[in-house]
């Protein structure tokens, strides 16, 4: 078994909603933290656990996740250490929070957040593009589907694609799905060109649709009680819907599809 994953330095703090920082941990790797009184909701750190190891099971390329300690120390000896809220600034919570390992060691090259089309082109696994609605669809991510960009200029010409930041699936705090064609999907339509047909999905969407309610509960189960208050019958609820929507991912990839985006242009009925 690892040891406990702890924070030992404050690096910076990160652009979002949910103003998650970068910390360097127990283990010399650097984390993408975000606190459980962030402006969002605390479930933004359940469904971050949750959706991001059901993409690991599927073959998805996400990053690592894991729990994190921050202690009270580290909090009031670093001055950016804060969240802001209407107005007002407010201490960061020590204890237990959501920790999502860097997709690239600083010293390795920057990480990008958007890329010109004519680069995201050569993105050397752009086809994930298509399979990550497979996850997004079925967890219902009420957001825009995230991405990061890395490239090692030693040993590549071509950017690779990290998913991150799926704290609004399952409709962020409220645990609803609200099913909708344009939700969930990434911004430009060019990452989608070479779908041609169902196989383009896989084979991820065969691995959601057959996947057992046995390896749903064993990753709920590993979340953090507080992350989601507490809450074992809605998080029952939870588990059992994400099983039941199984039979519904081809139909809301096919409302993408139908839908004014259309963003599929290359998929022919044959």
């Amino acid at each position: 078994m690892s040891s406990p994953l702890y924070a030992v330095q404050h690096i910076r703090k990160l652009r979002g909603g949910s103003q998650a920082h970068l910390l360097r941990a127990s283990d010399g790797a650097y984390w993408v933290t975000k606190f459980s009184n962030n402006p969002q909701h605390v479930r933004v750190l359940a469904n971050e656990m949750l959706a991001t190891r059901l993409g690991q099971i599927l073959g998805l390329p996400v990053p690592h996740v894991d729990a994190i300690e921050v202690s009270e120390w580290l909090i009031e000896h670093t001055a950016d250490l804060r969240i802001e809220s209407v107005g007002l600034s407010h201490l960061c919570k020590p204890g237990t929070h959501f920790a999502s390992l860097y997709v690239q060691d600083p010293s390795d090259g920057p990480v990008f957040d958007y890329l010109p089309e004519h680069l995201l082109d050569g993105v050397a696994n752009v086809q994930d593009f298509c399979r990550i609605l497979v996850l997004d669809k079925w967890a219902c991510n009420a957001d825009g589907r995230q991405a990061v960009f890395t490239r090692n200029a030693k040993r590549s010409r071509h950017y690779s694609a990290t998913f991150i930041d799926q704290g609004y699936c399952f409709n962020a705090g409220e645990w609803t799905f609200p099913d909708s064609p344009l939700r969930g999907v990434y911004s430009r339509n060019c990452v989608y060109k070479l779908v041609t047909g169902w196989d383009a999905f896989e084979p991820v969407l065969t691995r959601a649709e057959q996947m057992d309610v046995d390896d749903i509960w064993r990753i709920a189960a590993a979340v953090p009680e507080e992350w989601y208050e507490f809450d074992s019958d809605g998080l029952n609820r939870l588990v059992e819907e994400l099983y039941k929507r199984r039979a519904i991912i081809r139909a809301s990839i096919t409302a993408f599809r139908e839908s004014s985006r259309n963003p599929f242009p290359n998929w022919t009925n044959r």
